[in-house]
């Protein structure tokens, strides 16, 4: 089978996933909160920025590399985290993790995964970024980055815009709720999906395993029911400072959008400010993320960032990083592929990404990524 005939774009892998795995599977990874204006907003402000073509530009050799807090990589994007990951496909985790090993990017397992740090530790590789949520007790915050240090992980992640839990309607429709509980609709779906069955049969059934290894120890819970709340506090200025403390290595603050906050974090001793808003998936009402990265990128000039949500493909790439970020991350297109092909999906997509940025350089003169923002066309640019 040719796949870059038949699965061409993301939009493609997409689809092939969403045949390929139960429907309360894909409403999961592919559902917003409200109505999705925010995930359309994503996707529509994205679209608006534009470049001039170039002609007459002779032979073109295209560099992909760049240097982020420190480490070179072949390429300017990764795998962004998402909950439950192991959801997606039985082993994603595993899977996701040893593709972008081999194609030497970023992988960012998220704190609410399907499997213990521990357990990628044979598969990161050198290419390990973990995300955490904030744990309320501070012994647990301790214990849980010094596992996480252990395993090989090397830059932390703190994700700060989930202050509460977001309705997710979509995911109410198709019976998954948390905690899960399973239906006559979910047990006959899986039944349409025996590839996916029996797979995670053998792989077994996902859980958050590396917050049950704190249940038991929490004064506030003691049930494996959603053992996210465990490790899920209310964090505040002063717990930044803490992880900071905690963690001797890259430290990023995701799910920013204003530059005030950015400029304050910095001020903190953050290393690098992640540009996003989970994608639509917590809130309806704010803006694209596309449109708050210009700002930050102004109020902290010389801070590495890091931009997600809405990108679908290497165009949406190059226009993030032509606004200001030095690196992108997508959750949802390295999920659809993997819920797609399987072990062929992340290797595939990358060669996807990769091919449509040369392409699209092509068509506006740029060989190096620094090129990029001087072919915006400025009227496009949010906030001009």
């Amino acid at each position: 089978m040719k796949l870059d005939t038949r699965y061409p774009a993301v939009s493609d892998l997409r689809l092939r996933a969403s045949r390929r795995v139960p429907r309360f599977v894909f409403e999961y990874l592919d559902s917003s909160t409200g109505d999705e204006d925010q995930t359309r907003r994503n996707r529509s402000a994205l679209q608006a920025i534009r470049f001039w073509p170039a002609v007459l530009e002779g032979s073109l050799e295209f560099d992909l590399s760049t240097t982020f807090l420190g480490r070179d990589y072949p390429l300017p994007f990764g795998c962004a985290p998402v909950g439950m990951s192991g959801i997606m496909w039985p082993g994603a985790e595993k899977i996701l993790s040893a593709a972008c090993a081999e194609a030497g990017i970023p992988y960012v397992m998220s704190h609410v995964a399907t499997v213990r740090p521990e357990t990628l530790a044979p598969t990161i590789g050198d290419q390990g970024w973990f995300q955490m949520y904030m744990p309320g007790r501070q012994d647990f915050r301790a214990d849980m980055l010094r596992r996480v240090s252990e395993a090989g992980f090397h830059t932390l992640v703190l994700t700060v815009d989930v202050p509460v839990d977001s309705r997710r309607e979509r995911q109410r429709r198709a019976d998954l709720m948390i905690p899960p509980k399973i239906t006559a609709g979910m047990i006959l779906s899986m039944m349409l999906h025996p590839a996916w069955t029996s797979g995670t049969l053998r792989e077994g059934i996902p859980s958050l395993k590396f917050c049950e290894d704190y249940v038991d120890q929490s004064e506030d819970y003691n049930s494996v029911a959603h053992a996210g709340h465990v490790i899920r506090g209310e964090p505040g200025w002063q717990d930044v400072g803490e992880i900071r403390e905690l963690w001797d290595g890259p430290f990023l603050v995701k799910g920013i959008q204003k530059p005030e906050d950015a400029k304050r974090l910095v001020e903190m001793g953050v290393d690098g400010i992640w540009v996003s808003n989970h994608s639509g998936r917590q809130f309806d009402g704010g803006p694209a993320s596309i449109e708050c990265l210009p700002a930050i990128r102004d109020a902290v000039p010389r801070t590495p960032i890091v931009f997600d949500s809405g990108v679908m493909g290497g165009l949406d790439i190059l226009r993030a990083l032509a606004l200001g970020a030095d690196f992108v991350m997508l959750g949802r297109a390295f999920h659809y592929a993997v819920g797609a092909l399987g072990r062929k999906g992340p290797p595939h997509l990358v060669h996807v990404l990769s091919d449509d940025m040369t392409a699209n350089m092509g068509q506006i003169g740029a060989r190096r990524l620094s090129d990029l923002a001087a072919r915006v066309i400025p009227s496009s640019i949010p906030g001009t």
